[in-house]
């Protein structure tokens, strides 16, 4: 295997600290690049000791030159807590960001992976959800930041390798959960594995009908290197569980694994909160050699529920 320098943006999030980890295992030089906004040093604090690691604290929106050879792109908030906090904010690290990464993917014949997201689709009336589908998105409400800001970010991308040839590869992820994950991040596992550790009441929104599909990291990222790996172009590619769970099964996996006393209580769904998300995964595992998530949902949440008891210390 030929080693690669591996600029990796937004290393130090959840899913980036992951990905960090998987690439210095298979031997490669990794550039963490993160401005700290979502991410924690503590996530990458472990790789400092090795000598092909190298933290960088620099934002994405601010543009950077240097010598890679590929370019994960996966700085961007993706809670809905941290996105809306600072939606100009979220606008402009998934536009500008994405610009910048290109231009040093073009400047450097880098070849860029783009972190898109299931997102795009919005609240969508195809399900499951293929490639094909153009999405039901709100292009004006409050989640329009994260969600348009990433549909921007793969028009550039395809751009990019139209005009310019640049080598790109678009995932779009779906709902990713795992060891890292922030505590305070206002997504369904972290608020349901959180809410049972303290035996505070698990709320739950709406009905609980709505749907979700839950990938566990390491399946992630293994999609991600197959897909940088591959010789498929810049067409979008769902990376997820096509397994669907309701929020309702969530809750109480949840609170069977954890042991928790925690009563279940409903509150209002929030403004366009899609109602079932579930990947299409054909073309994935057409392309990457069969890929397909291996890590059960009970073994992927008693793991994500280990590390938060750690964290804590409940």
């Amino acid at each position: 295997m030929q080693r690669r320098r591996i600029l990796v943006t937004g290393g130090s999030g959840f899913l980036g600290s992951h990905l960090c980890e998987r690439l210095l295992a298979d031997g490669h030089e990794v550039v963490c690049l993160d401005n700290f906004f979502t991410g924690t040093r503590s996530n990458v604090e472990p790789l400092l000791d090795n000598h092909r690691f190298e933290l960088m604290r620099h934002d994405v929106t601010d543009p950077l030159t240097m010598e890679v050879d590929e370019i994960f792109h996966l700085a961007c908030p993706a809670s809905p807590i941290h996105y809306q906090r600072n939606p100009v904010r979220t606008i402009r690290t998934a536009v500008e960001g994405t610009l910048n990464m290109l231009d040093l993917a073009r400047e450097a014949r880098a070849r860029i992976l783009i972190a898109s997201t299931s997102e795009v689709y919005g609240d969508p009336i195809e399900h499951p959800q293929t490639e094909a589908y153009w999405g039901n998105v709100n292009p004006i409400g409050p989640r329009a930041c994260y969600d348009e800001g990433k549909r921007c970010a793969e028009a550039l991308a395809v751009s990019y390798a139209r005009q310019y040839a640049v080598e790109v590869r678009i995932a779009r992820i779906f709902n990713t959960y795992g060891p890292r994950m922030h505590e305070n991040d206002g997504r369904v596992v972290s608020n349901f594995v959180v809410q049972a550790l303290r035996n505070e009441p698990i709320t739950i929104y709406g009905e609980g009908e709505q749907t979700r599909s839950f990938c566990y990291a390491t399946d992630l990222i293994e999609g991600f290197v197959r897909l940088m790996a591959s010789p498929h172009g810049a067409d979008p590619v769902n990376l997820g569980n096509p397994r669907e769970t309701t929020v309702r099964e969530l809750a109480e996996l949840t609170r069977r694994l954890v042991g928790s006393k925690s009563e279940l209580v409903r509150a209002p769904l929030p403004k366009d909160d899609p109602t079932r998300r579930n990947p299409d995964i054909t073309r994935a595992q057409k392309l990457l050699g069969g890929w397909a998530p291996v890590v059960a949902l009970e073994k992927g949440l008693s793991a994500t529920i280990d590390d938060f008891k750690r964290r804590l210390a409940v």
